[in-house]
């Protein structure tokens, strides 16, 4: 295949280290690409105002494919003030530039696979009947609805008249909150559209078809959020019915999903949800395969497509010399890109890599040994974060 290039985008805090860790291994398994540096994220609001800055888009829509580190978002209070001096009070607002990257470009298709690598002290443990100590093979691919619902930012504090006005036309906000001074009144927004909740779930669909697989659950809560979850359960048990006859939908409860996903978690190999409720349950099922520092993640739109760990910026560490963090989820995240592109051959040496890694046991960031992150971890085995990243290479030859 020709040359690609590829929009780098570290972002905040440790997004950057792991993010130089994943194109070494992409350079060493003879990945050929260009790296163009993409500037987004806290720096860029503070300096700029916008964290997501117009040169930065240009070079999305240029070159199609981003790899993406993580950000920083802070609370309301504290976007303005630590807004350069001569920015404050010009009317600018502080957005996620990964949720509005995401809606942007209609990266609406968020794939999160949580996946048991064998060895991996951290993998999840339960007891079973007799007292027998059971490691289940977790092998889920979560759907997550990437652009609507709750992260859809339609939302205020002291709704103007219009919204207010229209909140009081509905019986159950005129009843339960009409007494409270508008001053005091926060609301978000949980906005479903039939298009994106459609495609959606049937991307969730057809990856259950590919792997024949034979059941898709679909994770909401239709029994109290009866237009939004219910227009979800719907839609997948209408495709079920009309388009996929081999795949029954099964639907569980959010709360309930948590509970179950430590009593048999390896029973859900394909989950669909909304914006939210997708976020929560996959952080639950990476806790099970070792943690954020092993869950990767693909934001794909009909375009563009943006690949990301799933962790955050994680700033207490971020000024460590040498670095501990561990780079697995942005190693996977770039192996789910190879597979996006069609790099099949590329994405399995690298999976193979860190599979045989982890498997050994010999290499281990602090998280593997469960050591609290600081400095010292070093002295007590762990490795650096630029050591597993030669540890993934060297597996690779």
């Amino acid at each position: 295949m020709a040359k690609r290039t590829i929009v780098a985008m570290p972002g905040d805090g440790i997004g950057k280290v792991v993010l130089d860790e994943a194109i070494r291994v992409l350079d060493a398994v003879g990945f050929d690409a260009e790296y163009i540096h993409g500037d987004i994220g806290w720096e860029c609001w503070r300096k700029e105002g916008d964290p997501f800055p117009a040169r930065t888009q240009k070079l999305l829509e240029q070159h199609k494919i981003g790899l993406f580190g993580a950000i920083t978002s802070k609370p309301k209070d504290k976007t303005e003030a630590e807004l350069a001096p001569e920015l404050k009070g010009k009317g600018f607002v502080y957005y996620s530039p990964i949720v509005s990257m995401r809606q942007k470009y209609d990266l609406d298709i968020c794939m999160r696979p949580c996946k048991t690598f064998k060895g991996n002290p951290l993998n999840f443990i339960r007891r079973g009947f007799g007292g027998v100590i059971e490691e289940p093979i977790i092998d889920t691919m979560i759907f997550r609805q990437n652009t609507e619902g709750l992260y859809g930012g339609v939302e205020w504090t002291n709704p103007p008249d219009q919204v207010y006005d229209a909140l009081m036309t509905h019986k159950k906000f005129k009843e339960n909150f009409a007494w409270c001074p508008r001053p005091d009144l926060a609301v978000s927004t949980r906005i479903f559209t039939r298009k994106y909740t459609t495609r959606i779930v049937k991307a969730a669909f057809e990856y259950a078809k590919s792997k024949g697989i034979s059941t898709v659950t679909v994770c909401e809560k239709p029994n109290v959020i009866r237009e939004t979850s219910g227009m979800m359960l719907k839609i997948a048990q209408e495709m079920a019915k009309n388009d996929y006859p081999g795949i029954k939908v099964q639907d569980t409860n959010i709360d309930a999903q948590m509970m179950w996903l430590t009593k048999n978690p390896e029973t859900y190999p394909v989950i669909v949800a909304g914006n939210m409720f997708g976020d929560i349950v996959s952080d639950g099922f990476a806790g099970l395969i070792g943690g954020l520092g092993f869950a990767c993640s693909a934001n794909i739109g009909p375009e563009i497509a943006v690949f990301e760990p799933t962790h955050g910026s994680a700033p207490k560490y971020a000024e460590f010399n040498p670095s501990i963090v561990n780079p697995i989820a942005m190693v996977l995240s770039a192996v789910m890109m190879l597979q996006h592109i069609g790099e099949m051959e590329l994405a399995a040496k690298i999976s193979k890599a860190v599979g045989e890694l982890i498997e050994e046991g010999k290499v281990k960031t602090y998280d593997m040994m469960k050591l609290a992150g600081n400095p010292d971890v070093f002295s007590k085995g762990a490795v650096t974060t630029q050591q597993m990243g030669d540890a993934i290479i060297s597996k690779l030859k």
